[in-house]
């Protein structure tokens, strides 16, 4: 089910009553969740379902884009043999075998589970990236970078945050 937007204008006019955000945001709204290719998937739940399963990180990292400090996370040194999944909703994302040190201070993969993870222009920080989601719960992964020069059969660099995965054996 594509997410509507009639009702995500709804919500941000009742919110511009209360806090006085002009027309023009609101038409800058619109035009980006046109823009967007965010499709809610099996998993979707609400924000409050959502709390109530991640911990406070993992909802920060997942559902509202967030990134945790390099060097900080579970997943950047491991290097067992095994399957990373979604912290969100469980989907399997990458293979072990397509991890790679690359130095940056959060897991580094070259390629994903086929169909797992969906990639989106992200314009914010005042460039352009292409952000990385699971497909099934549209949790934010990290972004992608392309080019880098790494020796990896895709030449791509999938940085992902530790919080949204889970490993397993």
């Amino acid at each position: 089910m594509i997410a509507n937007p009639a009702s995500l204008l709804r919500y941000h006019r009742s919110v511009a009553s209360l806090t006085s955000i002009r027309r023009t945001s609101l038409l800058t709204l619109k035009s980006r969740f046109h823009r967007s290719s965010f499709v809610m998937g099996a998993n979707s739940k609400s924000e409050d379902e959502w709390r109530a399963i991640l911990s406070p990180e993992q909802f920060r990292i997942l559902r509202q884009k967030g990134t945790e400090a390099p060097n900080t996370g579970d997943y950047n040194h491991h290097d067992a043999p095994g399957v990373y999944s979604c912290a969100g909703c469980g989907t399997p994302l990458y293979k072990s075998s397509t991890k790679f040190n690359s130095g940056c201070g959060w897991p580094a993969f070259f390629d994903a589970i086929p169909g797992a993870v969906s990639r989106h222009q992200d314009r914010s920080m005042f460039m352009t990236r292409i952000e990385i989601t699971c497909t099934a719960c549209g949790g934010h992964l990290g972004h992608v970078f392309k080019g880098e020069g790494f020796d990896t059969p895709t030449d791509e660099r999938h940085c992902v945050n530790s919080v949204s995965l889970n490993f397993k054996e």
